[in-house]
């Protein structure tokens, strides 16, 4: 039996003179990320990894039972954003 690991195609990238660069659009938009968003970066085995930092939530005590809220802003979910992922995952 053959295993083949199959990779997303990768899109290239310059990194500038202060160690910056830049995420690409179709990236930024499949994850959420927007203007000032916050990512987590790390190496391991020559590898860089760049993560979008999870949403912090709080639990909260209702009458009904706990329920975990929103900490922080999320992106506006706009039909825009909601059209693009229907085609994404209808692919």
């Amino acid at each position: 039996m053959t295993v083949e690991t199959v990779r997303s195609p990768a899109m290239r990238v310059t990194i500038d003179q202060a160690g910056g660069l830049v995420i690409p659009k179709p990236i930024r938009d499949r994850l959420l990320l927007t203007d000032g968003a916050e990512v987590e970066i790390d190496e391991h085995d020559g590898v860089i990894e760049v993560r979008p930092v999870p949403a912090e939530v709080r639990i909260v005590e209702t009458r009904d039972g706990p329920i975990a809220e929103l900490a922080g802003e999320m992106p506006v979910l706009t039909g825009e954003l909601v059209r693009d992922t229907l085609e994404r995952v209808r692919r």
